[in-house]
């Protein structure tokens, strides 16, 4: 039952914060025309890696920001913070960035070094803060709290509750972003813009408010400390 509850209550409360289907239009934006495998070899390191991650935080989030004495206001604001930057640049990125970059590609004959180049943004930024951001950290270390108040055995079923939903949330981030390009293949590709800066403009404010929300909660602790 425990196990049960616990899984549904990590399903709920981190697929609107994971997004697989938004992200992985951000993802697309970030992409842009790599080819299908591409795409898929890049899901599955992505999946993988989000799944490692959210385990990780579910079981030493707590720990690792006592160690180093960051209060989760201050992941909020500085997480916040990234996610606007990488909007930002998505949302005013100009087509003419593609083209160069291409041109530039064929000029140096680079494409293996782009692959390289997407490869090695696999966990920053595509599994944090893309994938994963500030809002699925606190999330999963609340939900980790929760667990942790409970006796051996319960405790037990709670993680392992936690661990499927982030092992489900990762199976659809792999099919999401695997899949990005046909998810989009009968829209024009007119659309296809708008729909990226639309979900860049989201991610932005999304972004903002989660700073927001982090210097709210440090502007109210700060006082106590005068």
């Amino acid at each position: 039952m425990l196990f049960s509850r616990s899984f549904i209550l990590a399903l709920t409360a981190l697929l609107p914060l994971i997004n697989p289907i938004g992200s992985a239009l951000v993802f697309l934006g970030l992409v842009r025309d790599e080819p299908a495998a591409v795409y898929r070899q890049l899901a599955r390191k992505i999946a993988f890696s989000t799944f490692g991650f959210l385990i990780v935080i579910e079981f030493l989030g707590s720990l690792l920001l006592a160690f180093f004495g960051i209060s989760l206001p201050v992941v909020q604001v500085t997480g916040g913070i990234v996610i606007a930057a990488t909007a930002w640049a998505l949302l005013f990125e100009k087509d003419a960035n593609a083209s160069n970059r291409a041109k530039h590609q064929e000029i140096e004959g680079s494409a293996p070094t782009e692959h390289e180049d997407l490869n090695d943004k696999i966990f920053y930024p595509f599994t944090f803060p893309i994938t994963a951001g500030p809002g699925t950290l606190v999330v999963t270390i609340t939900l980790s709290a929760h667990a942790t108040a409970s006796s051996l055995i319960e405790k037990g079923e709670a993680y392992g509750g936690i661990a499927l939903a982030a092992a489900v949330l990762s199976a659809s981030v792999y099919l999401c972003y695997g899949y990005a390009p046909k998810l989009i293949k009968a829209v024009s590709p007119a659309t296809v813009h708008g729909i990226l800066r639309v979900m860049a403009f989201i991610l932005m404010c999304i972004g903002v408010q989660i700073a927001w929300n982090g210097m709210s909660l440090l502007g109210m602790v700060l006082p106590m400390h005068h």
